[in-house]
């Protein structure tokens, strides 16, 4: 291999991998907006369990965050690896 293939395959990798990236962070920005929906619309018909019902948006918003983050970090590792 030349010079100039491995370039251009390492720039092809580093595009496809802030590709992902820009997927990762979307998808978390819309999973995380859903689950605010379906709270704030679950506490508009139960005021009573707000308390409940925030915990386990709390605790939802957190795991899709933690995947996303992930995804992010392996996009990194495929960029400078």
């Amino acid at each position: 291999m030349d010079l100039l293939t491995v370039l251009l395959e390492v720039a092809a990798a580093a595009g496809y991998a802030g590709l992902g990236a820009g997927v990762a962070a979307i998808a978390a920005g819309l999973g995380i907006g859903k689950i605010g929906a379906a709270a704030l619309e679950s506490i508009a018909r139960q005021p009573e369990a707000t308390g409940d019902i925030r915990a386990n948006m709390i605790v939802a918003a957190a795991l899709v965050e933690g995947v996303a983050l992930f995804a992010v970090i392996v996009c990194l590792l495929v960029v400078l690896g």
